[in-house]
């Protein structure tokens, strides 16, 4: 009898580890919605890339297309959004963008890390650490 309890406790605590909290997975270039917002037709290359940072995907036979590409799994079975941001550009500025992002997660996982890790930092801090 307790050889089964034990088996039966083993396999609720393993079978129990995803069922709670699922983390979301990301993956690619999440981008800010203020960097978004702030694309004007005429930016030239290098002001676009320091808003958005590296393209994902830079098609070395169609140079004047940018791809920013991101996607999110919740779970390890669940299902893959992907969302793809498009550039394109005539004679090296920018002439139209459209498609999707994720904006509101680059804000949600910066208040989350904040909550997981300010305070730690500050405890650290206390104690004479960086």
């Amino acid at each position: 009898m307790r050889k089964l309890l034990a088996i039966l406790l083993v396999v609720l605590f393993a079978s129990g580890c995803g069922v709670l909290y699922r983390q979301p997975i990301y993956q690619g270039n999440l981008l800010d919605k203020a960097a978004v917002d702030q694309l004007q037709e005429g930016m030239d290359k290098r002001q676009v890339m320091t808003l958005l940072g590296t393209p994902s995907v830079q098609d070395p036979f169609h140079q004047e297309r940018w791809d920013y590409v991101a996607s999110r799994r919740t779970g390890r079975s669940g299902p893959t959004e992907v969302k793809n941001m498009t550039l394109w550009f005539e004679n090296g500025n920018l002439s139209k963008w459209e498609g999707e992002y994720f904006p509101e997660e680059d804000s949600e996982l910066a208040k989350s890390s904040t909550k997981s890790f300010g305070p730690n930092l500050q405890k650290d801090k206390k104690k004479g650490g960086r």
